[in-house]
């Protein structure tokens, strides 16, 4: 893994402006990239028309991290970025929203196989949204590019 400082970046992102606008917090970064969780509290910053959670807000709070933990487990010989992403709306946000982006050992294994002949990967994940009693607000679909880097590159 290159050079991996969990603390200084989990503090860098809670002072990112739309973060910190929208009341979203990481409220863990593992020392081994292989997770983060965040939070975000119903503010008047993230309120929509009809009182709950701005959906703009529920995807933001979701949006980079796969690329952060993806990049940071494959390291500096692979391309990431994020692709595209899907969100899907179950039930209305009316208090405090948290989500679990984890990227295990062997979805890093496989996306390393898939590109080792040059072709990029397209890996998905489904990130849920969960209210403080566990019911899902809303399903976030993520799918990233993952290339290896040609050498010199």
């Amino acid at each position: 893994m290159p050079d991996w400082n969990s603390e200084a970046l989990r503090a860098r992102i809670n002072q990112y402006a739309p973060y910190v606008g929208a009341g979203i917090t990481v409220t863990h970064l593992a020392q081994d990239a292989s997770e983060i969780r965040v939070q975000m509290p119903l503010e008047d910053t993230n309120r929509n028309l009809v009182g709950t959670h701005f959906g703009g807000s529920l995807y933001a709070m979701v949006d980079p991290h796969l690329m952060i933990l993806v990049m940071a487990r494959l390291g500096p010989d692979y391309t990431v970025w994020d692709k595209s992403a899907t969100i899907d709306f179950q039930r209305p946000g009316t208090g405090l929203v948290h989500a679990t982006i984890r990227v295990t050992a062997a979805e890093v294994e496989a996306i390393r196989d898939a590109v080792q002949e040059g072709a990029p990967a397209f890996p998905e994940w489904v990130i849920e949204i969960v209210d403080e009693q566990g019911n899902v607000v809303a399903s976030v679909g993520k799918t990233l590019y993952v290339r290896q880097k040609s050498p010199g590159l």
